[in-house]
């Protein structure tokens, strides 16, 4: 039985994809694991709620994140998820009201939610693209086939297949990436290619394919991006000072949070200039 609301009715665009932790119940915060590193300052096992988690639902020290140790959480979205499972999925009841059960719950649809959301950011982005006209009626049936799933019961989200799923959803980008690149030539195809640490500086990457292709620490200042598909790129600490990356597709805003850039770096219009970036 899915949700019924007006709101789970109507089709998402990339406002809708967005986090609204107002909304939310803190689920990343509680739900979500992570390991003291680099990028946290302690461990926190899953469905443990993190000690700078208020009563409110708020972050307690959400001001000083990075000088705290926790710049993982500043490069974290959930493209919408929190507020869709904590106002829809579950109708607004907090996992803290609930009981142990009811987190628990919540804690398992949490992640699953998101990776549709994933998915959701993707489709709709496509679907806007010139290129990918050929293929609209097939992003709009993955779309809408994507969206009912969201709408789906907790019971039901638990048990989907996301993995598969994606495997369905990610055929079809492909072929937008394919069409959104022609021409690009094999020189540009640096799929999964291990570019840790690459001096990359100046240059021409447009159209190049770095789906999933591993940038951490990359010097790609001043490189030209345009038309690029960074789906799945792992962008941490990568330098895009000066960098251009009008045009790029499939960058998500976690992606360019993750990374290093100023306000010479240009950027396509579905994401915002992270607030940490030197002017």
């Amino acid at each position: 039985m899915e949700q019924t609301s007006a709101a789970a009715r109507r089709a998402p665009d990339l406002r809708d994809l967005r986090a609204d932790c107002g909304s939310c119940f803190g689920l990343c915060c509680a739900a979500l694991p992570f390991t003291a590193s680099a990028d946290f300052a302690v461990d926190k096992a899953a469905g443990t709620p993190c000690g700078n988690l208020g009563e409110d639902f708020r972050c307690g020290i959400h001001d000083r994140l990075r000088g705290e140790g926790f710049t993982g959480c500043t490069v974290y979205d959930c493209f919408g998820a929190g507020q869709k499972v904590s106002q829809d999925t579950f109708g607004g009841q907090s996992w803290r009201a609930g009981g142990r059960e009811h987190a628990r719950r919540m804690f398992d649809v949490f992640p699953v939610v998101r990776q549709l959301h994933e998915l959701l950011w993707y489709l709709t982005e496509s679907l806007a693209l010139p290129a990918a006209r050929p293929v609209h009626a097939d992003l709009r049936r993955a779309l809408d086939e994507t969206e009912r799933l969201t709408r789906r019961t907790a019971e039901e989200l638990a048990e989907l297949d996301v993995a598969a799923h994606r495997q369905r959803v990610n055929a079809l980008l492909l072929r937008v990436s394919d069409l959104m690149r022609a021409g690009a030539g094999r020189r540009q195809n640096r799929r999964g290619a291990d570019l840790i640490g690459a001096r990359l500086k100046g240059a021409d990457l447009r159209k190049a394919n770095l789906r999933g292709a591993y940038l951490i620490a990359a010097d790609l200042t001043g490189a030209d991006l345009r038309g690029a598909d960074l789906i799945g790129a792992d962008l941490r600490d990568t330098d895009l000072t000066d960098a251009d990356l009008t045009g790029a597709f499939f960058l998500t805003q976690p992606q360019l949070n993750a990374a290093r850039g100023t306000a010479g770096t240009r950027l396509p219009a579905s994401v915002t200039r992270p607030g940490h970036w030197t002017s």
